[in-house]
């Protein structure tokens, strides 16, 4: 396994975000990214459950994340998600959240994630459309705030 970087404001995975989940990813295999993560109850909906703003969030990074894990240097944003929530993702649990990349044509990407129990119970998964972050964007970034580097837990 390899530790993946991280970002400084990220809501998934920034170090110095005072409201982020702090979460660290590792690719595992080519174009494949695992993280285990226990949510806090502040990222709740209803009283012990993942709020499903939040699922979305953690599937959509793992599903970006897997291009990473290809050696793809490249950033890429998702352009669709499709989820299915299968039952309700537990808050104080520890969870673990997998990526595999499915495609990679040009510019764009498909890749799946999924939250599961530690015994590997589906409790969410995602099917997500990656695009290129265009060259303008990242043009104007400020590399520095972004703060892209593998940083301690």
């Amino acid at each position: 396994m390899r530790k993946q970087p991280n970002s400084h404001y990220c809501f998934i995975c920034g170090r110095r975000s005072p409201i982020g989940l702090k979460m660290s990813f590792y690719s595992t295999a080519p174009g494949e990214v695992m993280a285990e993560h226990v949510v806090p109850d502040d990222y709740q909906g209803y009283p012990g459950v993942v709020h499903g703003g939040v699922t979305a969030a953690m599937l959509d990074e793992t599903a970006g994340r897997t291009v990473l894990a290809n050696g793809d240097d490249q950033f890429y944003m998702t352009l669709k998600l499709e989820i299915k929530y299968r039952k309700p993702v537990p808050t104080e649990t520890m969870l673990r959240i997998i990526g595999r990349l499915e495609t990679t044509r040009s510019r764009r990407a498909t890749a799946r994630s999924e939250i599961q129990l530690q015994d590997g119970t589906i409790l969410a998964e995602a099917r997500a459309v990656l695009v290129e972050v265009p060259a303008s964007l990242l043009d104007t970034a400020d590399p520095d705030a972004l703060g892209w580097m593998i940083q301690d837990d």
